[in-house]
C-alpha cells in the first residue's frame, strides 16, 4: 500500500505500462504465429509478406524497452533463416 500521494501515482503508471507491455508481446506472440502457419503451409509469398510485418513488430517492441535489442535481432534473424530454407525447399520441389 503506497504511503504517499507520489508513491500513489508510481503504482498507476506502472499497473499502466504492464498492461500496454502485455498487449505488445501477446501481438508479438499473434504475430509470430501467422508468419509459422504460414511457413508450414507453404505459402511462401505469404511468409514472407508476414515475416516483414513480425520483424516490424519486433523492432518497435525493442525500440520501446518491452523486450531487449538483442533479443529482438536474434528472432528476427531465426525467423529469416526459416523463411530461407522452407524457400531453397521450395524452389528445388518446382
Amino acid at each position: 500500500m503506497p504511503n504517499t500521494k507520489s508513491a500513489e501515482k508510481r503504482v498507476r503508471g506502472s499497473a499502466r505500462k504492464a498492461a500496454q507491455n502485455v498487449s505488445i508481446k501477446s501481438r508479438l506472440k499473434t504475430v509470430e504465429k501467422k508468419f509459422l502457419t504460414a511457413l508450414e503451409g507453404g505459402k511462401i509469398d505469404e511468409a514472407r509478406r508476414l515475416f516483414n510485418d513480425t520483424a516490424s513488430t519486433y523492432d518497435k517492441a525493442a525500440k520501446s524497452g518491452v523486450v531487449k535489442k538483442e533479443a529482438a535481432s536474434r528472432k528476427r534473424s531465426r525467423l529469416q533463416l526459416r523463411l530461407n530454407a522452407a524457400a531453397a525447399k521450395n524452389t528445388v520441389k518446382e
